[in-house]
């Protein structure tokens, strides 16, 4: 890994979202890219996701807890075989709560913290996701996402609308973001990968790309 002259410091980046540069250790990078791969690899699989106008997402997305299809959730893989979704583990939980307790500095509000959603993305050399909201589920309560992998330019924006103001970050390996409050229903996306050599990518033993997990509290009872 490239050393850097400034080392990189968490940072607000709108009002409920927090930038962790580095939050996850190594090693703690290389048992999240394994276990990726098994949930990717059971069952029917990763796939990319169809959207309602017949349109292909370019990122591929594994499930826990909660099947996501565009634009809403079932307990069974109602795109592929109708298979039960991938239970969500009590540990990744935990990892979450650690997240929201680091992320606001508040350990009170970490426990509360009880996410039952995970969706795990892929992102191919050439993929990216569209300004977006995560509005699909009835909590309130933040959403977690981690980076694993290649560097991407990540977009916040605001709850309005797909346009500006926005503020661009670039999330690396190991990286925390954590968007909640005024920031919960915020337009976001990933215009696209950043350029890397094998040199500035972390050995977490992801072939290629960058895998984003993130976590939500489905408020659905």
């Amino acid at each position: 890994m490239t050393l850097e002259l400034i080392p990189r410091e968490r940072r607000p980046l709108g009002p409920g979202a927090v930038h962790v540069p580095g939050w996850l250790p190594l090693d703690r990078q290389r048992t999240l890219v394994e276990q990726c791969r098994r949930w990717a690899s059971e069952g029917p699989g990763i796939r990319a996701a169809v959207l309602p106008n017949g349109g292909r997402m370019s990122v591929r997305t594994v499930c826990l807890g909660w099947h996501w299809t565009p634009y809403r959730y079932s307990r069974t893989r109602d795109d592929q075989d109708g298979s039960p979704v991938a239970a969500f583990p009590d540990w990744l939980a935990g990892l979450g709560r650690a997240a929201v307790a680091d992320a606001y500095d508040d350990p009170a509000r970490g426990r509360a913290y009880a996410p039952d959603i995970a969706l795990i993305n892929h992102y191919g050399p050439d993929a990216g996701m569209g300004m977006h909201r995560d509005a699909d589920e009835r909590s309130p309560d933040p959403v977690v996402s981690l980076s694993l992998g290649a560097p991407c330019l990540f977009r916040l924006g605001n709850p309005h609308t797909r346009g500006r103001p926005w503020t661009d970050v670039e999330l690396r390996s190991g990286d925390l973001v954590v968007f909640g409050d005024e920031s919960r229903l915020a337009y976001h996306g990933v215009p696209r990968l950043l350029e890397h050599t094998a040199a500035d990518v972390p050995e977490t033993g992801l072939d290629a790309g960058r895998l984003n997990i993130t976590m939500r509290v489905s408020g659905f009872g």
